[in-house]
């Protein structure tokens, strides 16, 4: 074992995969700008995820209906517990976030998230279009923040999201605004449920089959991408009604050329050749 296996596996001792990445954001003006751009009201569940000392619950306990600060580290749980222990609205959970039970009422999360593991709670709350998550204000690592909302785009399970979800870069969150500072920036996203999903939620395992098997090279044209699935007489009508030129790759299609694909697929392909 290297010296830096040691380190981390002592810094990691006795803490979920979670615990590391986690910077305690103190600026008040920009807690605040969070919350009112949540837009939450008093009926509201709203879940702050990694609440730290509870700067962001404190300020979520003032508006919404009911507030659940989840915390893994104990230090901090015990501080959450002693600040709002006569707050009838806000409940301290003690749990890994990853293991956290969803809500079954629509809620909203306003959180500044773990680095280490802002993926795996992007998939949590996202990844089931039929879940009761309805909208988010979250901070995370700039660098992930550009990667969900690109235009290009590798991975396929953010197009998935974006059939359900609007996801939006607002800011730049600069390091000096959070204890210990982190080595790169962070940046706001607002995250919103479509009134209107472009697929249907009842055809997401059906739709995500289709983004994997097109994705599997993000940088193929439409043509090879969409061959095996689309007959080349059908991949050229296609094209036309995506109004893609031959330059264009499978990562450059938008959320609504995808959805006229899945569209197309579903209503035009026999299911012997959709994606297995």
């Amino acid at each position: 074992m290297t010296r830096k296996h040691k380190k981390m596996k002592k810094t990691n001792r006795g803490e979920p995969g979670n615990f590391p990445g986690q910077h305690l954001l103190h600026n008040r003006k920009i807690i605040a700008e969070m919350v009112e751009r949540a837009k939450i009201h008093k009926n509201d569940i709203v879940i702050d995820l990694g609440a730290g000392k509870g700067a962001i619950t404190s300020a979520l306990s003032k508006r919404a209906g009911k507030v659940l600060a989840v915390e893994y580290d104990r230090k901090f749980v015990q501080i959450l517990k002693e600040k709002f222990l006569h707050s009838r609205n806000t409940k301290v959970i003690h749990e890994d976030i990853l293991k956290l039970r969803l809500p079954k009422e629509p809620f909203v999360v306003v959180s500044n998230i773990p680095y280490s593991i802002t993926t795996p709670i992007m998939k949590m709350l996202l990844n089931q279009p039929i879940s009761s998550f309805q909208r988010g204000v979250i901070l995370v690592e700039k660098g992930a923040a550009k990667r969900f909302t690109a235009n290009f785009v590798k991975d396929p399970y953010i197009i998935a999201w974006r059939m359900w979800f609007d996801i939006r870069y607002v800011k730049v969150i600069s390091r000096v605004n959070f204890s210990p500072p982190p080595r790169v920036d962070s940046a706001m996203m607002m995250i919103t449920r479509k009134a209107e999903p472009i697929v249907p939620y009842r055809d997401s395992p059906l739709f995500w089959r289709l983004v994997c098997y097109v994705l599997k090279n993000p940088h193929a044209p439409i043509d090879f991408a969409l061959r095996g699935v689309f007959t080349p007489p059908q991949i050229k009508q296609l094209k036309r009604n995506l109004g893609i030129k031959d330059e264009m790759v499978a990562g450059g299609l938008s959320a609504q050329q995808w959805g006229l694909i899945f569209e197309t697929m579903v209503r035009h392909v026999p299911k012997f050749r959709w994606p297995k």
